[in-house]
């Protein structure tokens, strides 16, 4: 059975046998040791064929379908479903990523700690944005994290998006001192990584912060963190939430009374966003814009 190398069993079986809610004990018992079901959900050995046939008739699985979900290519699906999850929300389109969650949540393939993670926490997402409900958004997004750190300490990566998201969650419902004490957690979170695989995600509490801070007239520390980011994007060569820091900047100056500062700013935002061909946003912004300049 050297070919089953190049199935993904160890991973699959424990889901498997994760989602019938049965423990190695039970799933093995008649069928093979304790310790050999171990040893193949570790995937340190592999079961022969008669061995595996027996397992997943308990598990009520067919054998075509088990080899169809641990085929590696499997992977490719599941890195699929996060993409698209994370283009609709790019564009703020819950609607779509709640169909997909809807139908991926009791899929087996995203039945991996990693995998349900990122499922669950996009669940309380949605629950906030298209139920209006911030009490049980915030319990998901905290289930989430509790699936890798229930104790809540030394967070990594995905952890302090999360963490951020719960941030962006409590400043989106007015919550802004909360919001801002959570970013401030997130941003320490970040400062203690040894490496940040992703860039984006440490911008992204730049600008939640401060975005948070203007709303609590604390302009000159939003400008910190506005300027913080926007070296940030530079130094990492991206252009992602630049166009906002700008923004944002342009906001706080025209606040604390920097008008033709503050309009310089604006116009590196909207200038950003034409490059992009960012009709939506540029629309945005110009009518804040006007917002701003009439009202100071």
């Amino acid at each position: 059975m050297n070919s089953l190398n190049t199935y993904l069993i160890g991973d699959t079986l424990r889901s498997f046998r994760e989602y019938k809610k049965l423990s190695i004990e039970e799933l093995s018992e008649g069928v093979c040791t304790e310790e050999e079901l171990s040893s193949f959900e570790k995937q340190v050995s592999y079961p022969d064929l008669e061995t595996l046939n027996s397992l997943l008739r308990k598990l009520n699985v067919d054998l075509a379908y088990f080899f169809n979900v641990a085929s590696k290519s499997s992977i490719n699906y599941s890195n699929a479903v996060i993409r698209l999850i994370n283009r609709y929300k790019r564009d703020w389109d819950y609607e779509r990523i709640q169909e997909i969650l809807d139908k991926e949540l009791c899929n087996p393939i995203f039945q991996t700690d990693h995998l349900r993670q990122f499922l669950i926490w996009h669940q309380g997402i949605c629950k906030f944005y298209l139920e209006k409900n911030l009490d049980e958004a915030l319990e998901l997004l905290y289930e989430a994290i509790d699936i890798t750190n229930k104790k809540r300490e030394d967070f990594n990566e995905r952890e302090i998006e999360i963490l951020t998201s719960i941030a962006i969650l409590h400043k989106e419902s007015n919550k802004f001192e909360e919001a801002i004490s959570i970013f401030k957690k997130a941003l320490d979170y970040f400062e203690s990584l040894p490496d940040i695989l992703d860039p984006r995600g440490k911008i992204r509490v730049y600008f939640g912060l401060a975005q948070a801070l203007t709303e609590v007239c604390q302009y000159e520390e939003s400008l910190i963190y506005c300027k913080t980011g926007i070296e940030y994007c530079i130094t990492h060569e991206l252009i992602y939430l630049l166009s906002s820091l700008y923004y944002q900047t342009g906001e706080n100056l025209i606040k604390l009374f920097r008008k033709e500062e503050g309009l310089e700013y604006l116009d590196r935002a909207i200038y950003i966003l034409k490059v992009q061909e960012n009709k939506k946003f540029i629309k945005i912004i110009e009518n804040e814009k006007d917002k701003l300049l009439h009202q100071w």
